[in-house]
């Protein structure tokens, strides 16, 4: 049998929320036998519509004395990973990564693209709400570490003013784009801005490169160990048909999937 595409996945993945939506849709219509028309409803005695509910603001980013200024892993005396999600591609797909973690009670860290963000405005709730941590990773994902000081600087305030803006907070991690780590000088402008450490990992899935999600489920158990920060990637359909088998084998081995704040905390 061929080798099926992430295109492939990806319609797959979306012509089946459109069964669940058609069939909700179909549910909701149904009737049996003829039904009288619902009477008018009576007049508001209050005012013509509830007030809004304002969110509270994101948590903002917090130092941890004890750790490096570039962090790559967690404590390892404790039975806990961090996944962390590069932020940007299809919605849809991240939608149903996001579900999945939350089906098994995980709870991931997202560095969202800033244009991804100006795109999909509603995913940045959408992860807060989920239980899950948003941070940064640049306003545009191009390699920062090979940017001038102003246009680097620019990078990193132009996804925090995103971030600020949809959340109340500049997310809670920075994560340098196209680099592992941070330069020095990236180090030092995302420090201005307000993030006291950079995130790196210390397990890299390479799931962006396609393998397929048995090799990406493999590449991560060989590598993961307590404190593990897992570099990992939305937008790819490989990655969520790898989840499932990643977090049923963390659990067996006691391994406990949590946001990188409570991983350092």
């Amino acid at each position: 049998m061929g080798r099926v595409t992430t295109t492939d996945r990806r319609t797959a993945l979306r012509a089946g929320a459109g069964l669940v939506a058609g069939g909700a849709l179909a549910a909701g219509c149904a009737t049996t036998g003829s039904t009288a028309p619902a009477p008018p409803a009576a007049p508001a005695s209050g005012p013509t519509s509830a007030a809004k509910v304002t969110p509270p603001p994101a948590p903002a980013p917090r130092a941890f004395p004890h750790q490096p200024a570039q962090i790559t892993h967690g404590p390892r005396d404790r039975p806990r990973i961090a996944l962390t999600f590069h932020g940007q591609g299809d919605p849809e797909i991240a939608t149903a990564l996001l579900a999945e973690a939350e089906k098994h009670g995980a709870h991931v860290t997202v560095l969202a693209v800033g244009t991804w963000l100006d795109t999909h405005p509603g995913m940045a709730r959408r992860i807060l709400d989920g239980g899950h941590d948003l941070g940064n990773h640049t306003q545009r994902h191009i390699a920062v570490n090979t940017l001038s000081e102003a246009d680097a600087l620019a990078e990193i305030t132009g996804c925090a003013d995103r971030l600020k803006r949809l959340t109340g907070s500049i997310g809670t991690w920075f994560r340098p784009s196209r680099a592992p780590a941070a330069s020095p000088l990236v180090q030092r402008l995302a420090h201005r801005v307000g993030y006291p450490h950079v995130l790196s990992y210390d397990v890299d899935s390479l799931d962006f490169t396609e393998p397929g999600a048995p090799a990406v489920t493999r590449k991560v158990l060989a590598e993961v160990r307590n404190g593990s920060v897992v570099s990992m990637h939305f937008g790819y359909a490989d990655t969520v048909a790898a989840l499932p088998a990643v977090l049923q084998e963390l659990d067996r081995r006691g391994l406990r999937a949590v946001t990188t704040t409570e991983l350092l905390s």
